[in-house]
C-alpha cells in the first residue's frame, strides 16, 4: 500500500496519465517537430535532451506540485507533495476542504477546451453532430459565456471559493488559448520561410510552448489523481513518449486522424468528472484511467479502419 493508494490503483492512474499527456499533447508534438526541421542537428540533439528535462521535471513536476501547494497552503510544500500518502487525519481534512477549489477550476477549464474544438477547431468528423457544431462556431462564446455564470451561480452556493476557482480555470483557458494560437502562426511562418529566428530563439520559443500545452495535461492529471507524485510519474512518462514520437513517428501518427477526437472527448469526460467531483459525488479512482482508455481506443481503432478502407 502507497498510504491510502494501493498499487493496482497506483499502476493504472500512471497508464492513464501516460496515454492521456500522449494523446492529448499530439498538436504539441507536430507543433515541435515542424520547428525542428528548420533547426540545425546540434540545436535538435540541445532540444531533445535538455528540453525533455525541463518538461518533466519543471512543468509536469513542478507545475503540480505548485497547485497542490497554492489550494492549501497549510500543507507547507513538503506536505503538498506527499498528501496523498499520508495517513495524518489533519493532512487528509486539509485536502478535503481544498480539493473542490482545484477540481472546480480545472473541470471548468477542460470543459471549455473541449467545446472550443467542437465550435472553432478544424478537424475530422469522427462522430455524427460535429459537423453540425463546427458550422456553428460564432456560438461558442456564448456557451462558454452561459456555462460560466450557471457554474459560478451553482458553486457560490456551495463555496465562494469553489466559484473563485472557475473563474480561474475559465482565465487559465483563455490565456493559454492566446498562446497556442501564435504558436501554430509562428510555426505556419516558420515553415515557410517568412519567420527569422535563431536557433536558441527557436529552442526558448519550443519551451515556451510545451509549458503552454502541458497546461492541458496536468490540469486533466487531477482528474486522475491528486498525488504528485504519481502526475510526474504518469505525465513524465507522457512526455517521453510525446518526444519519442517528435523524433521519428510524426508522419505516421498523423495518419490516425481520429486521435485528436478520442484527446478531446476524453478531456470533457475528465472535466466532468472533475465538476462532480468538486460537488461531493463519489468517482471510483479507476473511472478516469478507464474511460480514458476506452474513449482513445475507440477512436484508434476508427482511425486504423479509415487507414484500412482508404488501401483498398
Amino acid at each position: 500500500m502507497f498510504g491510502n493508494i494501493n498499487i493496482a490503483t497506483a499502476i493504472l492512474t500512471i497508464a492513464g496519465l501516460c496515454l492521456f499527456e500522449t494523446i492529448s499533447s499530439i498538436d504539441n508534438a507536430v507543433i515541435n517537430a515542424e520547428v525542428l526541421s528548420t533547426m540545425s542537428k546540434k540545436a535538435r540533439g540541445w532540444f531533445l535532451f535538455w528540453g525533455l528535462l525541463f518538461a518533466v521535471i519543471v512543468v509536469r513536476g513542478l507545475l503540480p506540485w505548485v497547485i497542490v501547494w497554492a489550494t492549501t497552503p497549510s500543507l507547507g510544500p513538503i506536505g503538498a507533495l506527499t498528501a496523498t500518502f499520508s495517513n495524518d487525519p489533519r493532512v487528509k481534512e486539509a485536502i478535503d476542504l481544498s480539493a473542490p477549489i482545484l477540481l472546480a477550476g480545472g473541470g471548468t477549464f477542460l470543459v471549455f477546451l473541449f467545446f472550443h474544438w467542437l465550435f472553432i477547431e478544424p478537424k475530422e468528423y469522427g462522430l455524427r453532430g460535429e459537423k453540425f457544431f463546427h458550422s456553428q462556431g460564432i456560438w461558442f462564446f456564448a456557451v462558454a459565456s452561459v456555462l460560466l455564470a450557471f457554474l459560478v451561480w451553482i458553486t457560490l452556493k456551495v463555496n465562494p471559493m469553489m466559484a473563485f476557482g472557475t473563474v480561474l480555470g475559465s482565465t487559465a483557458f483563455f490565456i493559454t488559448h492566446g498562446f497556442k494560437q501564435n504558436a501554430e502562426q509562428k510555426e505556419k511562418s516558420l515553415r515557410s520561410g517568412k519567420g527569422k529566428m535563431t536557433d536558441v530563439s527557436k529552442i526558448l520559443y519550443l519551451e515556451v510552448i510545451d509549458t503552454t500545452f502541458s497546461i492541458d495535461g496536468v490540469l486533466g492529471a487531477f482528474a486522475f489523481t491528486l498525488s504528485v507524485p504519481l502526475i510526474l510519474i504518469g505525465n513524465g512518462l507522457g512526455a517521453l513518449v510525446l518526444r519519442q514520437l517528435t523524433v521519428g513517428n510524426i508522419e505516421r501518427i498523423k495518419k490516425y486522424v481520429y486521435l485528436k477526437n478520442g484527446a478531446m472527448y476524453s478531456i470533457l469526460f475528465l472535466g466532468v468528472i472533475m465538476l462532480l467531483d468538486s460537488f461531493g459525488f463519489h468517482i471510483p479512482s479507476w473511472l478516469s484511467p478507464v474511460v480514458t482508455f476506452a474513449v482513445i481506443g475507440y477512436f484508434f481503432l476508427k482511425s486504423r479502419n479509415r487507414m484500412s478502407g482508404a488501401k483498398k
